[in-house]
């Protein structure tokens, strides 16, 4: 099933608050679900990145903060199963 979502509308939902996702990871082809987010007050102060820089700049791939582990997680965009906001 391929997530018919852009790359910015992507990054968009995930600035906007929680997404429910799911992927295939390249290094074992596991499947992984991940509720995710890029917004800045959801993320420990500790786990902020330290600069302003937008960590999203690569064309394959997505950084997002696992609300679940607790820690920052990739997956490539290509990858994506299932992506859903959380309301």
């Amino acid at each position: 099933m391929a997530i018919s979502y852009s790359k910015e509308e992507i990054l968009d939902m995930l600035r906007d608050g929680m997404v429910d996702l799911s992927f295939t990871k390249v290094k074992d082809g596991e499947v992984r679900q991940m509720k995710a987010t890029l917004v800045s007050d959801m993320i420990p102060e500790d786990k902020r990145p330290k600069s302003d820089k937008e960590p999203n700049n690569h064309e394959v791939a997505c950084r997002v903060f696992d609300l679940v582990l607790q820690e920052w997680r990739s997956f490539r965009y290509d990858s994506l199963l299932t992506f859903q906001p959380i309301e």
